[in-house]
Protein backbone atom coordinates (compact mmCIF):
# COMPACT_ATOMS: atom_id res chain seq x y z
CA UNK A 1 0.00 0.00 0.00
CA UNK A 2 1.28 3.49 -0.49
CA UNK A 3 3.16 5.65 2.09
CA UNK A 4 2.73 8.94 2.66
CA UNK A 5 6.02 10.38 3.77
CA UNK A 6 6.40 14.08 5.61
CA UNK A 7 9.99 15.01 5.08
CA UNK A 8 10.20 17.60 8.63
CA UNK A 9 13.15 20.01 10.61
CA UNK A 10 12.82 20.29 14.19
CA UNK A 11 11.83 23.47 14.73
CA UNK A 12 14.81 24.94 15.85
CA UNK A 13 15.11 28.80 16.00
CA UNK A 14 17.55 29.87 13.69
CA UNK A 15 17.61 26.24 11.74
CA UNK A 16 14.34 26.23 9.60
CA UNK A 17 12.30 28.97 7.32
CA UNK A 18 16.09 30.53 7.13
CA UNK A 19 14.20 32.95 4.26
CA UNK A 20 11.33 33.98 6.29
CA UNK A 21 13.83 35.21 9.70
CA UNK A 22 14.51 38.57 8.04
CA UNK A 23 10.71 39.03 7.98
CA UNK A 24 9.75 37.13 11.54
CA UNK A 25 12.84 36.32 13.51
CA UNK A 26 14.22 33.37 14.09
CA UNK A 27 11.86 32.52 17.04
CA UNK A 28 8.71 33.30 14.46
CA UNK A 29 10.24 31.93 11.75
CA UNK A 30 10.78 28.26 13.98
CA UNK A 31 7.09 28.73 15.25
CA UNK A 32 5.41 29.34 11.87
CA UNK A 33 7.22 25.41 10.31
CA UNK A 34 5.82 24.16 13.93
CA UNK A 35 1.98 25.39 12.65
CA UNK A 36 3.03 23.98 8.94
CA UNK A 37 4.05 20.87 10.30
CA UNK A 38 1.28 20.29 12.52
CA UNK A 39 -1.03 20.76 9.62
CA UNK A 40 0.77 18.18 7.76
CA UNK A 41 0.34 15.72 10.31
CA UNK A 42 -3.40 16.88 10.49
CA UNK A 43 -3.96 16.48 6.74
CA UNK A 44 -1.83 13.20 6.66
CA UNK A 45 -3.77 11.41 9.03
CA UNK A 46 -7.19 13.07 8.24
CA UNK A 47 -6.22 10.91 4.39
CA UNK A 48 -6.90 7.90 5.56
CA UNK A 49 -3.41 6.78 4.29
CA UNK A 50 -0.14 4.60 5.87
CA UNK A 51 2.20 7.66 7.01
CA UNK A 52 5.19 8.22 8.30
CA UNK A 53 7.65 11.54 9.37
CA UNK A 54 11.29 11.12 8.11
CA UNK A 55 12.79 13.80 10.71
CA UNK A 56 16.03 15.90 10.78
CA UNK A 57 17.42 18.52 13.36
CA UNK A 58 16.46 16.55 16.44
CA UNK A 59 16.38 12.96 17.96
CA UNK A 60 13.42 11.05 17.82
CA UNK A 61 12.52 10.93 21.00
CA UNK A 62 11.99 14.91 20.49
CA UNK A 63 9.85 14.48 17.58
CA UNK A 64 7.21 12.04 19.32
CA UNK A 65 6.76 14.23 22.33
CA UNK A 66 6.30 16.94 19.91
CA UNK A 67 4.03 14.79 17.13
CA UNK A 68 2.36 12.04 19.54
CA UNK A 69 3.71 8.31 19.70
CA UNK A 70 1.58 7.12 17.64
CA UNK A 71 3.29 8.37 14.50
CA UNK A 72 5.66 6.33 12.53
CA UNK A 73 8.99 8.27 12.83
CA UNK A 74 12.06 7.48 10.32
CA UNK A 75 15.51 9.39 10.50
CA UNK A 76 16.22 11.25 7.31
CA UNK A 77 19.98 10.13 6.95
CA UNK A 78 22.44 12.01 5.30
CA UNK A 79 23.45 13.10 1.58
CA UNK A 80 21.27 15.91 0.35
CA UNK A 81 17.40 16.15 -0.41
CA UNK A 82 17.85 13.76 -4.02
CA UNK A 83 19.66 10.90 -1.97
CA UNK A 84 17.15 11.42 1.12
CA UNK A 85 14.49 10.98 -0.98
CA UNK A 86 15.96 8.33 -2.85
CA UNK A 87 15.91 6.14 0.57
CA UNK A 88 11.86 6.02 0.44
CA UNK A 89 10.50 2.69 -0.21
CA UNK A 90 7.84 2.69 -3.02
CA UNK A 91 4.87 3.20 -3.53
CA UNK A 92 4.75 6.20 -2.01
CA UNK A 93 3.79 10.02 -1.65
CA UNK A 94 6.47 12.57 -0.64
CA UNK A 95 5.40 15.92 1.18
CA UNK A 96 7.35 18.78 2.76
CA UNK A 97 5.68 21.18 5.56
CA UNK A 98 5.82 24.16 3.61
CA UNK A 99 2.34 24.37 1.32
CA UNK A 100 -0.57 26.18 3.68
CA UNK A 101 -2.82 24.46 1.17
CA UNK A 102 -2.29 21.15 1.41
CA UNK A 103 -5.49 19.05 2.34
CA UNK A 104 -5.82 15.35 3.20
CA UNK A 105 -7.95 15.51 -0.76
CA UNK A 106 -4.65 16.87 -1.70
CA UNK A 107 -2.84 13.56 0.23
CA UNK A 108 -5.52 11.01 -1.42
CA UNK A 109 -5.26 12.15 -4.84
CA UNK A 110 -1.28 11.98 -5.06
CA UNK A 111 -1.77 8.49 -3.79
CA UNK A 112 -5.01 7.78 -6.20
CA UNK A 113 -3.26 9.04 -9.26
CA UNK A 114 -0.31 6.04 -9.06
CA UNK A 115 -2.91 3.59 -10.30
CA UNK A 116 -2.63 5.35 -13.96
CA UNK A 117 0.81 6.43 -13.63
CA UNK A 118 3.80 5.11 -12.55
CA UNK A 119 4.74 9.00 -11.58
CA UNK A 120 1.97 11.60 -10.44
CA UNK A 121 3.73 15.60 -9.05
CA UNK A 122 1.91 18.17 -7.54
CA UNK A 123 3.50 21.10 -9.33
CA UNK A 124 4.72 24.22 -6.55
CA UNK A 125 4.09 27.64 -8.18
CA UNK A 126 7.62 28.49 -7.45
CA UNK A 127 8.81 25.93 -10.48
CA UNK A 128 9.40 23.23 -7.76
CA UNK A 129 6.87 20.69 -6.55
CA UNK A 130 4.64 20.07 -3.06
CA UNK A 131 4.70 16.39 -3.29
CA UNK A 132 6.11 14.07 -5.87
CA UNK A 133 4.98 10.07 -5.58
CA UNK A 134 5.91 6.92 -7.39
CA UNK A 135 4.85 3.76 -7.92
CA UNK A 136 8.29 2.14 -8.15
CA UNK A 137 12.08 2.93 -7.52
CA UNK A 138 12.90 5.69 -9.95
CA UNK A 139 16.62 6.94 -9.26
CA UNK A 140 16.69 8.70 -12.43
CA UNK A 141 14.48 11.59 -10.02
CA UNK A 142 17.11 12.22 -7.20
CA UNK A 143 20.85 12.47 -8.80
CA UNK A 144 21.96 15.57 -9.28
CA UNK A 145 19.02 18.15 -9.29
CA UNK A 146 18.98 21.36 -8.37
CA UNK A 147 16.97 21.47 -5.38
CA UNK A 148 15.41 24.40 -4.07
CA UNK A 149 15.47 26.66 -7.22
CA UNK A 150 12.59 27.09 -10.00
CA UNK A 151 14.78 24.39 -12.30
CA UNK A 152 13.52 21.40 -10.28
CA UNK A 153 10.11 20.86 -12.27
CA UNK A 154 11.37 21.56 -15.92
CA UNK A 155 14.34 18.73 -15.14
CA UNK A 156 11.86 16.24 -13.28
CA UNK A 157 9.47 16.20 -16.50
CA UNK A 158 12.49 16.19 -19.02
CA UNK A 159 13.75 13.41 -16.94
CA UNK A 160 10.74 11.46 -16.99
CA UNK A 161 10.19 12.20 -20.62
CA UNK A 162 13.51 11.20 -21.49
CA UNK A 163 12.68 7.84 -20.02
CA UNK A 164 9.08 7.34 -21.84
CA UNK A 165 7.27 8.19 -18.58
CA UNK A 166 4.10 10.23 -18.75
CA UNK A 167 3.49 11.28 -15.24
CA UNK A 168 0.01 12.50 -13.88
CA UNK A 169 0.07 16.13 -13.05
CA UNK A 170 -1.91 17.62 -10.17
CA UNK A 171 -3.33 20.71 -8.91
CA UNK A 172 -0.42 23.23 -8.43
CA UNK A 173 -0.39 24.47 -5.20
CA UNK A 174 2.03 27.68 -3.59
CA UNK A 175 4.31 26.95 -0.64
CA UNK A 176 5.24 29.47 1.96
CA UNK A 177 9.13 30.08 1.80
CA UNK A 178 9.79 33.87 1.15
CA UNK A 179 9.02 36.95 3.17
CA UNK A 180 6.76 38.33 0.07
CA UNK A 181 4.72 34.42 0.42
CA UNK A 182 3.46 35.53 3.96
CA UNK A 183 1.25 37.87 2.31
CA UNK A 184 -1.06 35.17 0.66
CA UNK A 185 -1.77 33.25 4.27
CA UNK A 186 -1.31 36.44 7.01
CA UNK A 187 -2.87 34.04 9.70
CA UNK A 188 -0.06 31.93 9.27
CA UNK A 189 2.58 34.99 10.94
CA UNK A 190 -0.66 35.59 13.62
Amino acid sequence: MTTVHLFAKYPTPGKVKTRLIPALGAGGAAALHRRLTERTVAAMRAAGLPFAVRYSGADEAAFAEWLGADVRLIEQGDGDLGARMGRVEAPAVLLGADVPDLSADHIRAMAAALERAPVAIGPAEDGGYWSIAFARALPLLWKAMDWGTDRVLPETLRRLEAAGIEPALLETLADCDRPEDLERWPWLSA
